[in-house]
């Protein structure tokens, strides 16, 4: 795989990276219809090196985004918590800050930030014993501005670290679970009976070697990672916040501005994403993206221990449909 800083290509794609770090523009290319091996190839190196890529000006509809995911891998149905995809297509997963997510009734609204308004950085479905391989998500409706997505890069989080505390990191597990960025929130009855009819439940390791090219990455987030395993609660906590405000370092990072028709993909293995912070400040404003989302292997730690499911399921493929 090429390692260069300058825009490279093997087909029409060519990949322009964005910062020093994290991120790539992919042009030349229209991913609404196949891709050629050699344009497959292209991105799939480029998000191997650069962890998150990017299209712009794309025209995907539903079914072209799922052939689209399709050259990369199986794609999962559309989300463990969502039971209400678009109509014959169980793969999209539909991100709506209109939409009120887990069952929340309209007057419970008001005391619980809605989901996509108030994420914190985190790996999708890190709950899961398999979570996601990668997501690719597509903007249909933009706010007139804010709105913008930020990824940071974990396999670099971890190189920046000093060889004792990366040895350390290596020899400890973490428990992740559906709930966990709620704990220090207010939560509705209502919250925790829909959450708890599917919880989901994994233990980790704190760094995961990535199974394609053999970095290792740091993989706790604050999104789902709820305590070290081992350790008192205050190391734990200790150990999670260092970690927390490490991964965020913006050298680590980039920032993405949507428009509609623009396209992001990243690696789940190796990333951690925020979402839009500025929606509350942006009046009036809709945002409606689709996902699809790439079925994940079981993670290993450097000493070669699988994760372990604790409870629920691993998150299965959703069915080729064919007409």
């Amino acid at each position: 795989m090429r390692d260069s800083r300058l825009a490279t290509s093997r087909g029409e794609a060519v990949v322009s990276p964005l910062s020093g770090l994290t991120g790539a523009e992919v042009t030349g290319v229209d991913i609404s219809q196949p891709l050629s091996p050699e344009d497959l190839q292209t991105i799939g190196e480029a998000l191997l090196r650069w962890k998150v890529v990017f299209f712009r000006d794309q025209t995907l509809d539903h079914s072209s985004q799922i052939v689209f995911g399709r050259q990369f891998g199986e794609l999962t149905y559309s989300h463990p918590h969502d039971d209400d995809p678009p109509c014959g297509f169980p793969e999209i997963y539909v991100v709506d800050r209109r939409r009120e997510q887990f069952g929340i009734r309209p007057e419970e609204a008001t005391r619980i930030p809605k989901y996509h308004d108030s994420n914190d950085w985190h790996t999708d479905m890190t709950f899961l014993v398999n979570p996601p391989n990668g997501s690719i998500l597509r903007a249909d409706v933009v706010p007139p501005y804010g709105g913008d997505t930020m990824f940071t890069n974990l396999v670099a989080a971890y190189n920046a670290l000093a060889d004792p505390v990366q040895r350390l990191l290596e020899s400890l597990r973490a428990e992740h679970f559906t709930g966990a960025r709620y704990n220090l929130r207010e939560r509705s009855k209502t919250f925790e009976a829909n959450v708890g009819k599917t919880r989901l439940v994994a233990h980790h390791p704190v760094v995961r070697v990535h199974p394609r090219t053999g970095e290792k990455a740091l993989f706790v987030n604050p999104g789902f990672t709820d305590r070290i395993l081992d350790v008192s609660p205050l190391e734990s906590r200790w150990i999670l916040e260092f970690l927390f405000d490490h991964i965020s370092r913006p050298e680590f990072t980039v920032r993405f501005k949507w428009a509609p028709g623009s396209v992001a993909f990243w690696d789940n293995r190796a990333t951690a994403h925020l979402p839009p912070q500025d929606l509350e400040q942006v009046d009036g404003s809709e945002r409606v993206f689709y996902r699809v989302t790439l079925v994940g292997q079981i993670p290993v730690g450097p000493d070669g221990r699988e994760s372990e499911l604790i409870e629920g399921a691993p998150f299965l493929a959703a069915p080729v449909l064919t007409n």
